[in-house]
């Protein structure tokens, strides 16, 4: 019986992984939220009163000049699960984006591949395809 303990926990470990990843695949498509009509960047808080981590600058001033992208983006790092946020511009709207790699990277792939024409549908895409899992 001994010698069956390691098989055993080596298989009921690998019927776990499976089963998460089939439960995060079941999950289904990620839902990006509707830009809200009029929404500005009132809320986004300025550079100054955040941490100045690599990228925070250009991912608040990217919130500041396109706020209807970020809020039409949904943010991978699921802090809608966890803090509530409506969109990856909520996250601009306290210091949680200079804290986080996944805030900054989206807004900062989001604010140029708008800057360059791409549509909104276009930069959910990449966005999806870059951090989405």
């Amino acid at each position: 019986m001994t010698q069956k303990a390691p098989w055993i926990i080596a298989g009921l470990a690998g019927v776990a992984v499976v089963g998460l990843l089939v439960m995060k695949r079941g999950a289904g498509p990620v839902v990006h939220p509707e830009p809200r009509p009029g929404v500005t960047a009132e809320r986004v808080l300025p550079l100054g009163m955040v941490l100045q981590t690599p990228g925070a600058a250009e991912a608040y001033a990217g919130a500041h000049r396109a706020p209807q992208v970020l809020d039409g983006i949904h943010c991978h790092c699921e802090c809608a699960r966890h803090f509530g946020h409506r969109s990856l511009l909520t996250c601009f709207e306290s210091d949680h984006g200079s804290q986080c790699d996944i805030c900054i990277g989206e807004a900062t792939l989001a604010i140029r591949l708008a800057s360059q024409g791409n549509s909104l549908d276009d930069i959910r895409r990449a966005i999806d395809q870059r951090f989405g899992s």
